[in-house]
């Protein structure tokens, strides 16, 4: 293997990301849904030949751009990088091999120098809609959630699959914004690998094999040196939360780590089971934000790629809430997902207490609308979402309505009001809403909305936390519960909802908890 001197693979590693990031940023310039356009809800990553994440841009969510990372190895074994051609244009949404659930698409676009293919660059991104049943979690199964894309080729040597794009266009109700999405995928994935070939062409090389191994190598190394500095044994950690519908959710872990081998595994064992609603979990999609956790504690500098996540293995038993089985309806996900590093964070809390959050509001609310507008046009809203308050951490106080731990930004009430006939009438911050302690959790905030529609409208809200508010760390104060009310009553549903012209809708979110005792 050819070996690279500190200088000379900084030097490279600070262009490799440069390359992802640009290919991100195209994504977003050129993207049709706000979601990605203004909330960064994406992921872009350069892989090798081997399916190995090497470097990943630095916007993006956790929970995409970790199962990104696992995605690649699935692709590279339903076409070897040998089989492939210049001009070829891979997807798939399959919510087990890739992101968990429908609405997020991932394209992999093969990188060739010399007829070769050398790697590929990776995008996943939030469509605006894939069919079915919509962002909810009211779907019975998977099939009730949209439209499934196996492992296929979107281009072929450069030519449209043009069998699979009008199933795509026939199966959604926004074909003209998913084709564009689609569009922006395979445009930024061309603008990463113009970009890559550009740096083998000033380095000169004829591929990234080298450059791959070095990185992958030194990045799972320092991983390894930083766990062999914890000591040595089983950690245990619960959250518990509620979704939507009322039910409790309760994930578990046991974080076991091994210093000797510079390794840890951390296991779900005791979590609850599926439920009947689309709020399960793939282990993609759990083995992302359980990594996330660890990283953020561990070494947050430490590059996030395959050699970095390999010494930490996930597990979770089959047919757990958060290692669902085929067919279990998965599109609300994230409503546990995003759960998923709060017990992982209390069990590390034993190991490195410093380095540690409390319980934050956890996922965002999220929320689609459908219907007429007053001119008897039909509409269909992206998903937008909204964030409660982050815990507090042990010498600085949490955030206030911050998207922890996705990290997505809020779709902008100007942009959501210009793309449809909605009418915000409050947002602002819910003082008071974070937990009391020696730092004050972060306060969630408060959304009022209405409709501008002379028809009745489809809701779907998505919202947690309005019964248990998150715990407090080291005697913190826990924060508040968050409140969705229709009509100043509240509500609490899993599925659609039909509602009328006029009907006012208020969301509260939760607070995070507080840290040590006020």
């Amino acid at each position: 293997m050819e070996r690279f001197d500190g200088i000379t693979l900084e030097i490279l590693w600070s262009n490799l990301i440069a390359t992802v990031t640009e290919q991100a940023r195209a994504l977003q310039r050129i993207a049709f849904s706000p979601i990605v356009r203004e909330a960064g809800d994406l992921a872009t990553a350069l892989f090798d030949r081997r399916g190995r994440m090497v470097a990943q841009a630095v916007t993006g969510t956790p929970g995409h751009i970790n199962s990104l990372g696992m995605a690649g190895q699935h692709f590279v074994k339903a076409f070897p990088p040998d089989t492939l051609s210049p001009g070829d244009v891979l997807i798939t949404n399959d919510p087990w091999l890739s992101a968990g659930h429908f609405f997020d698409i991932t394209v992999m676009t093969p990188v060739f120098r010399g007829g070769r293919c050398i790697g590929f660059f990776g995008s996943t991104i939030h469509h605006t809609d894939i069919g079915g049943y919509g962002v909810g979690a009211g779907a019975r199964d998977v099939h009730e959630e949209g439209l499934w894309i196996p492992l296929a080729k979107l281009y072929e040597a450069g030519r449209p699959n043009a069998l699979l794009h009008d199933i795509i266009r026939r199966n959604v109700r926004t074909p003209e914004h998913v084709a564009g999405d689609l569009a922006a995928q395979v445009a930024a994935g061309r603008v990463g690998a113009e970009r890559l070939n550009t740096l083998c062409d000033r380095q000169g090389l004829d591929d990234i094999e080298a450059l791959s191994a070095a990185v992958l190598e030194r990045s799972e190394q320092a991983t390894r040196e930083s766990i062999r500095k914890l000591r040595a044994g089983t950690f245990q950690g619960a959250s518990v939360f509620d979704v939507p519908g009322g039910q409790k959710i309760t994930l578990r872990c046991a974080v076991t780590v091994d210093p000797a081998a510079g390794e840890m595994t951390i296991d779900f064992a005791g979590s609850s089971p599926e439920a009947p609603i689309g709020i399960n979990v793939v282990l993609n999609y759990t083995a992302a934000y359980a990594n996330f956790a660890v990283r953020a504690c561990l070494d947050p500098d430490l590059p996030n790629n395959w050699g970095s996540l390999r010494p930490v293995k996930v597990v979770a038993p089959e047919g757990c809430i958060v290692n669902c089985r085929y067919p279990a309806p998965v599109n609300a996900r994230h409503v546990v997902g995003m759960y998923v590093p709060f017990p992982v964070l209390k069990a590390l809390h034993q190991v490195m207490p410093d380095r540690v959050v409390a319980e934050g509001s956890g996922a965002v609310w999220t929320i689609q609308i459908q219907g007429r507008d007053e001119e008897g046009r039909p509409f269909t809203s992206s998903m937008f979402n909204y964030s409660g308050g982050m815990g507090a951490r042990r010498d600085k106080p949490g955030l206030d309505a911050t998207c922890y731990p996705t990290g997505v930004a809020a779709v902008p009430v100007e942009v959501l009001e210009a793309a449809m006939p909605i009418e915000f009438t409050r947002k602002e911050l819910r003082p008071g809403s974070g937990g009391a302690g020696r730092q004050r959790g972060g306060d969630g905030q408060v959304i009022g909305y209405r409709m501008r529609t002379r028809d009745p409208w489809l809701l779907n809200v998505v919202a947690s936390r309005t019964e248990v508010g998150p715990e407090g760390l080291e005697g913190g104060a826990p924060g508040q519960a968050g409140r969705f009310l229709v009509n100043g009553k509240p509500v609490n549903e899993a599925r659609k909802m039909l509602m009328q012209p006029q009907d006012d809708v208020l969301m509260e979110t939760p607070g995070g908890g507080g840290y040590g005792p006020a």
